[in-house]
């Protein structure tokens, strides 16, 4: 029906632009003018199309952030559980020296590459031990004890001990807490003393990454940090201080 009208407007003024005088008009342009003209109104030269109605969009996703005071209260509770933690390993654990009497197991020095060489023979001749490869027994024995538990008993008091970045001592801090954890929990659903050694490693491995202390110890996957003979033990002194204080 519209397309009717558009056509028969167009018609129309077709027909109407023409002169008199030029001739007879076409019967289907004559029969357009007449219906036209019969109550239709004058002709449309041309025909708005209809305006089609919006889509309606969907509404935009907007993104969920936590609000301020949760973020606040997450980062207050991981700061509390960090100083909690170094605070008990710095407790019970060996510390290296303090600001006053400065560690002479600085990298570089003679002591720190002892400390380094005993804390990684450690976990070699633990893991020897733990497989039953290094002194043999038929069963369960003390040599395979003492294997299964050298990561915490060498490997982190002799990383400790020597002169650590910042990130190496928040690593060790953890270990010397989780590792206990690890050792009597495993053996309650599994009894082997390389399952639990290797459950040692790999949490040593998995801390040192995720504190960032490979980069910054070793250079792997990181940026190597130079340490400077007396600094970082200076700037955990003045932590400890602060943490007492607190």
């Amino acid at each position: 029906m519209h397309q009717q009208r558009c056509l028969s407007g167009s018609a129309a003024s077709s027909s109407s632009s023409r002169p008199s005088g030029s001739g007879a008009v076409r019967p289907a342009a004559a029969a357009a003018a007449a219906a036209a003209a019969a109550g239709k109104g004058p002709a449309r030269a041309l025909c708005r199309p209809r305006r089609r109605r919006p889509l309606s969009r969907p509404p935009r996703a907007v993104d969920q952030q936590p609000p301020p005071e949760a973020a606040t209260t997450a980062t207050a509770a991981a700061d509390a559980l960090r100083r909690s933690i170094n605070k008990t390993a710095a407790t019970f654990a060996p510390r290296q020296s303090g600001a006053a009497k400065p560690n002479p197991a600085y990298r570089g020095s003679w002591l720190y590459a002892v400390f380094e060489a005993q804390a990684w023979l450690a976990v070699l001749a633990g893991g020897l031990l733990s497989f039953n490869v290094l002194l043999p027994t038929d069963g369960p024995s003390i040599p395979r004890l003492m294997g299964m538990w050298s990561v915490w008993v060498f490997t982190v008091p002799s990383l400790r001990a020597r002169e650590c970045t910042p990130k190496e001592k928040d690593a060790l801090n953890v270990l010397f807490l989780l590792l206990p954890l690890v050792n009597v929990t495993l053996p309650l659903a599994w009894r082997s003393f390389a399952a639990v050694f290797t459950a040692d490693v790999l949490a040593l491995a998995a801390v040192y990454a995720w504190k960032g202390a490979w980069g910054e110890v070793y250079g792997l996957g990181g940026e190597r940090m130079d340490v400077i003979p007396g600094s970082v033990a200076a700037a955990a002194a003045a932590e400890e201080q602060q943490e007492a204080d607190e």
